[in-house]
């Protein structure tokens, strides 16, 4: 069974709801699933031993939370080449952070992405919880 490390920065809540329901979604796939907030995770070592890795923030005044450039940090030391990642976040206006990590993801730390990252607004919003859960789906089916 794949394990699977889904990290978050939130500020309001809506990003690790959301992370939450990807969890779901992965775990449908059968993988094995930590969630953890991004804050939580103070060194390049505790980001070992996952075969996947989804990483998510709001973004706040067009960029994300700190707490989540400190986990891509930690990333660039940390060997994640090759590994499947992922990226999401929750958004009010304008939704960047997401797409940063994503690009983060597959070009700093070579990772093999799954198609695109996923921007919310709330994951109450129709269609979110479908959309959340499926693209957990989508990670591990790329695991499988």
């Amino acid at each position: 069974m794949a394990k699977v490390l889904v990290a978050y920065a939130t500020r309001a809540g809506e990003t690790k709801k959301i992370a939450e329901l990807i969890a779901e979604g992965l775990r449908f796939g059968l993988a094995e699933v930590e969630l953890k907030d991004a804050a939580e995770i103070k060194s390049p070592e505790a980001l070992g031993g996952y075969d996947g890795y989804v990483f998510g923030s709001a973004t706040y005044h067009g960029e994300m939370l700190p707490s989540m450039k400190q986990l891509l940090f930690l990333g660039e030391k940390a060997d994640l080449a090759g590994k499947v990642g992922a990226s999401f976040g929750a958004y009010g206006w304008s939704g960047e952070a997401p797409e940063r990590i994503f690009e983060t993801m597959r070009h700093i730390f070579k990772m093999d992405m799954v198609g695109d990252s996923l921007r919310l607004k709330a994951a109450s919003l129709d269609g979110a919880v479908p959309m959340a859960q499926g693209y957990g789906k989508q990670v591990g089916a790329k695991l499988a």
